[in-house]
């Protein structure tokens, strides 16, 4: 099936509400995934450096990109777990979190099925 990104257990996830050609067979229930990540001290003064000079700060994109395949894997393990194929419905949300701000949720949630 092309389209919707799989891991190693083969369950595809998507924003849509459908995969299409698959329809929908059982509805499973809600699924979700939380990362939290706090960000290095020197990763963070490297990242200010790079900011004020204007270009990308790759290290930050390196933990979103990160937590982010954590929290997705999460979601897929979670809906195997229920005997469902895929998760469909997926919303991807980050925080900032902590009393200095120094720390990262990325949560997933979406809804596991049979397809």
């Amino acid at each position: 099936m092309a389209g919707p990104w799989k891991d190693a257990r083969g369950i595809p996830v998507t924003t849509t509400p459908t995969i299409e050609g698959h329809p929908v067979q059982e509805y499973l229930g809600i699924v979700t995934g939380e990362v939290i990540v706090g960000a290095n001290i020197f990763r963070d003064m490297f990242a200010s450096i790079r900011d004020v000079v204007g270009g990308r700060s790759g290290s930050y994109e390196r933990i979103l990109a990160d937590a982010r395949k954590q929290a997705i894997e999460e979601i897929q393990a979670e809906c195997g777990a229920l005997g469902g194929n895929a998760v469909v419905g997926i919303d991807l949300d980050y925080e900032v979190i902590g009393k200095t701000g120094s720390m990262l949720m990325v949560s997933a949630t979406g809804t596991a099925v049979k397809i």
